[in-house]
């Protein structure tokens, strides 16, 4: 892709923006203490559930695949994911995070060439207006597309369709960063080109079809040096 086409960068964020997973993870086992139960999710155990995307669907496939017990209805399941959110806020404003190396420099550059931003998650909005507001002092994303807004989460493309709606758009003028292979199937199905930064839940790949994958997004230095040659 030329530079002169680039239009709109699209942001996923977990893992992508920051390392937020294990903070959800350490969420998720207050609420379920909380809640008095006896479930526990180490790092092995969430690494697995993060194959499925959305905080309630997690809970539920873990009710149904690791035979969990009691048997929660979706109200229950609701009510849970909703204290656990709370819980991830809180983590969150108590300034527990930053986000990750290179992504404050490449927002800044992005708006400085007229290159526009949205995100495009699976995680609810208030997870997401709760890091933006810790770590960034202007909120510079236009657009926001997140969890329940769509009826089929990622790897489904609704949510980057979404995006590309509200942005008025074509997939042909905007790049997806991404950290999974969930998030690189989904941006794809939507016709976008996908760049992936490796994470620490994001799984170690192969990320086929990607446009770039590396470490950090500081170690693709400048946009311009991404798409110069495209």
């Amino acid at each position: 892709m030329a530079l002169s086409r680039l239009r709109a960068l699209i942001f996923d964020v977990d893992g992508t923006l920051a390392e937020t997973e294990d903070l959800h993870r350490q969420a998720f086992n207050e609420a379920f203490a909380a809640a008095g139960l006896d479930w526990h999710w180490d790092q092995a155990l969430y690494a697995r559930l993060l194959r499925v995307t959305g905080g309630k669907e997690r809970i539920r496939h873990y009710i149904d695949s690791d035979n969990a017990q009691p048997k929660l209805d979706d109200q229950a399941v609701a009510a849970l994911h909703g204290d656990k959110t709370r819980r991830y806020t809180k983590k969150i404003d108590a300034g527990d995070i930053a986000l990750r190396p290179g992504i404050a420099a490449l927002l800044a550059e992005a708006q400085a060439r007229g290159i526009r931003l949205a995100i495009a998650t699976t995680t609810s909005r208030p997870n997401v207006e709760a890091l933006l507001r810790a770590t960034l002092a202007t909120q510079p994303f236009e657009v926001i597309a997140a969890g329940d807004e769509v009826a089929a989460k990622k790897p489904a493309p609704d949510i980057y369709q979404l995006a590309l709606d509200r942005l008025a758009l074509s997939p042909e003028a905007c790049v997806a960063i991404e950290d999974t292979l969930n998030g690189l199937n989904s941006a794809r199905g939507a016709g976008l080109s996908c760049i992936i930064t490796t994470s620490v839940y994001g799984g170690e790949g192969p990320f086929p079809g990607a446009l770039r994958v590396v470490n950090e997004i500081a170690d693709l230095a400048t946009i311009t040096a991404w798409f110069a040659a495209g």
